[in-house]
């Protein structure tokens, strides 16, 4: 069986059946236009998430941070007369004035133009409690809580980041 190509029926010559009808040619920018438009939404979504990575960690470091700040401050309630936060036995603070405190931060992420201007700030709040855990105990220990809460701008959702800490008393 001998079977010669572009010479099917209605065909007069063999380059008369070879060009693709407008039929096929629709159909492949159809899928053309299907496969290019997964790449594209590929690539914003994976942009997305990588913005949305980098404010977390930003968001972690606040929350870090705060909870170092509050660790760092000296705590002595065996001596006399106890001390619990920052200042000198001058300035002393009590336990009751230091349970909870809040401050506004910019977002510490890469970002082209002026990050202080509105339309490229990225606000955090840092929250750090500060309580007595086992306070009848030997040794006393302290719980340190800080939460950085931040909201994600192309969604308008909050997150928070939270760091917990506990630590006895300075030596």
């Amino acid at each position: 069986m001998v079977v010669r190509l572009g010479q099917g029926a209605g065909c007069k010559s063999g380059t008369a059946c070879v060009a693709f009808t407008l039929i096929e040619i629709l159909m492949c920018f159809f899928i053309l236009t299907l496969v290019m438009a997964g790449i594209i939404y590929g690539y914003v979504q994976a942009n997305r998430m990588a913005e949305w990575c980098s404010m977390s960690l930003a968001g972690q470091s606040y929350a870090s941070q705060g909870a170092e700040q509050a660790r760092a401050h000296n705590w002595e309630p065996y001596s006399y007369p106890p001390t619990n936060g920052p200042g000198t036995l001058n300035e002393l603070v009590v336990p009751t004035s230091w349970t909870n405190y809040g401050s506004n931060y910019i977002l510490d992420i890469p970002i082209s133009g002026d990050p202080t201007s509105s339309n490229f700030a990225f606000f955090v709040t840092n929250y750090v409690s500060v309580s007595n855990v086992y306070a009848n105990l030997n040794p006393q220990l302290e719980q340190i809580w800080s939460k950085a809460v931040w909201i994600f701008p192309e969604t308008g959702q909050a997150y928070t980041n939270t760091v917990v800490l506990l630590r006895a008393p300075d030596q």
